[in-house]
């Protein structure tokens, strides 16, 4: 069987997917006459995931072949519960995403909460001080889309000089509100994205590189770009011509987005940058920066409460309230925060898909200690990456 044949049938599939599951397909750039819609009955789609699951075998790339097969694997999942099979939560996220969903003990989320209570400046509550501090960090409206704009001259050029970002990618910047999610990139295909950041929660200084970094210079918006360029173009592989949700890739593409800024500005060079230029263009105090920024390091073990959260609503059985006590307990959340997140845990499409942001970035994290952080982050960007592929090359489990 061709490439293409095969590429192309990947890509059908995923449109009669997407006609059952409206946000299955995250972007697409490829030809038209593929994106046919045309609802299939779901018995029909599986055997046909099926099907192309075991032509995938055939491929003759070792690296194209193993992603394919994590791929394909996961349409089996998802046209299985199309067709009304209902799997345990835990099974759904090791189909969908082929890793483990790890709950952490919450001793450690209170070893957390201790140090961040160290850490937070001024007296009060623990979640009365920390928004406090938040809340003299945020931006005002009037100041995001501007700030964005410096902070991605930086980010870009500082990608452009480490990967092979391909001539003519771009993307805009907008403001959105009333979405589960605080800042999303929606690829378009041929290099080129739109990037949503979404104003109905706070948008802090101190996260606006990340989120920068996250969605755009060196993460989401880059690395569609450079597969697309890479891949698609050079190799003609089409199926890096569509982005997939509820997919092993994202697995792959929330680690090198929650990592990506890591990849090109070091701590010490961030911290100066945003309590000197940034913090001046805010009007914000560097002091609270500085305060923030410690906070920051504390909260890192707070990192699976989302996950734990999500695994007592859709595995425990605990009730919405419990969720958002939960929540707030743990994540030190707003009520309106807490809210927010269990929205995204039950909505259809995202449900399962907030662990691919912690056990993403827990993976990288391993690969990282295994090797050279650039030519480690340069892989990721430039070839077929599975979450398996990262966790042996790491050595690690992949759902650690």
């Amino acid at each position: 069987m061709t490439t293409v044949a095969l590429a192309e049938r990947y890509v059908r599939l995923a449109h009669a997917i997407d006609a059952h599951a409206p946000g299955y397909i995250d972007g697409y750039g490829g030809p038209e006459a593929w994106a046919d819609r045309t609802a299939r009955d779901p018995a029909a789609l599986r055997a046909e995931a099926e099907a192309l699951l075991a032509d995938v075998a055939g491929v003759e790339d070792a690296e194209r072949r193993a992603f394919l097969t994590a791929q394909v694997r996961a349409m089996v999942t998802i046209t299985r519960t199309l067709g009304g099979e209902v799997l345990p939560y835990v099974d759904e996220v090791r189909g969908l995403f082929d890793i483990d969903a790890p709950r952490e003990p919450e001793a450690t989320f209170e070893a957390a909460l201790r140090a961040l209570d160290a850490a937070l400046p001024g007296a009060g509550s623990l979640a009365a001080r920390e928004a406090a501090l938040r809340e003299r960090l945020t931006l005002r409206e009037d100041l995001i889309l501007p700030l964005a704009d410096v902070v991605l001259a930086e980010l870009r050029g500082r990608a452009r000089a480490l990967f092979p970002l391909p001539d003519g990618e771009d993307f805009s910047v907008q403001l959105v509100r009333d979405k589960p999610w605080g800042g999303y990139n929606w690829p378009l295909g041929h290099y080129r994205s739109r990037i949503d950041i979404n104003t109905d929660l706070p948008v802090l200084l101190t996260a606006l590189p990340d989120l920068m970094a996250h969605e755009g210079y060196p993460g989401h918006h880059t690395e569609h770009a450079v597969k697309e360029a890479l891949l698609a173009d050079g190799e003609g592989w089409d199926e890096f011509r569509i982005q997939l949700i509820n997919a092993p890739e994202c697995v792959v593409s929330e680690g090198i987005a929650v990592r990506a800024l890591g990849a090109v500005m070091g701590e010490d060079e961030l911290r100066a940058w945003l309590t000197g230029d940034l913090a001046a263009r805010a009007g914000i105090d560097p002091d609270d920066v500085r305060a923030h920024l410690a906070a920051s390091e504390a909260r890192q073990g707070l990192l699976h409460v989302s996950g734990n959260a999500a695994l007592r609503l859709h595995a425990d059985g605990a009730s919405e309230e419990e969720v958002v006590e939960y929540l707030r307990t743990y994540g030190l959340r707003s009520e309106e925060q807490a809210r927010k997140n269990l929205s995204f845990m039950q909505n259809p499409m995202f449900r399962a898909y907030l662990f691919t942001y912690s056990v993403g970035g827990t993976l990288l994290d391993a690969l990282f200690r295994a090797e050279d952080r650039r030519s480690a982050f340069q892989w990721l960007l430039t070839r077929p990456v599975t979450p398996g592929a990262i966790a042996a090359r790491a050595g690690v489990a992949a759902g650690a």
